[in-house]
């Protein structure tokens, strides 16, 4: 005769199936809870990620803060008036809310506090950012062109229109 397992009472085949289902069931579940915690994780960087790399308010002591004396911070307006955002490109720092803006418009109320005059800031941030920050560029060996091109365009025009008309005329 054949030896019984003693375990096989204990165990029916169906009892052991339901076992292996409920632990694959749970397999299952387990995957489906970590997949939703990896979403759960993704959408949060997607949310707060540009929310973190967002530059806060400038914190130059003279960004928001007007100088004291009234005389030169009416130079100062001027001069920030006349500068370009470098981030926002089409405004002047003074109109600007940009952080940079904010550190440039300290800077120059800073400097014209310590008595130095508009033309030298601005010579020292175009050295710095280049001719781009100032809304009237200086002639240059390298701006000339933009300022020749017009007059030079101008001369054609009417050199062109003195031919046209001046022999029509004389026909």
């Amino acid at each position: 005769m054949r030896a019984r397992n003693p375990h096989a009472a204990a165990y029916p085949l169906s009892l052991v199936k339901r076992e292996r289902k409920a632990a694959e069931g749970c397999a299952c579940r387990l995957a489906v809870v970590r997949l939703g915690q990896c979403l759960l994780i993704a959408l949060l960087a997607l949310i707060t990620g540009p929310l973190a790399a967002q530059e806060m308010a400038s914190t130059a002591p003279y960004a928001y803060r007007q100088l004291d004396d009234a005389g030169q911070e009416a130079k100062a307006q001027a001069l920030m008036e006349s500068l370009r955002c470098l981030q926002c490109q089409g405004q002047s720092i003074a109109d600007s809310d940009a952080p940079i803006a904010g550190s440039m418009r300290s800077l120059v109320r800073e400097r014209i506090a310590r008595g130095e005059q508009p033309e030298a800031i601005r010579g020292w941030l175009i050295e710095r950012y280049g001719d781009y920050v100032s809304y009237a560029p200086r002639v240059t060996g390298l701006t000339w062109p933009l300022f020749a091109l017009p007059l030079v365009l101008v001369a054609l025009a009417a050199f062109l229109l003195r031919n046209r008309f001046g022999r029509g005329g004389a026909a």
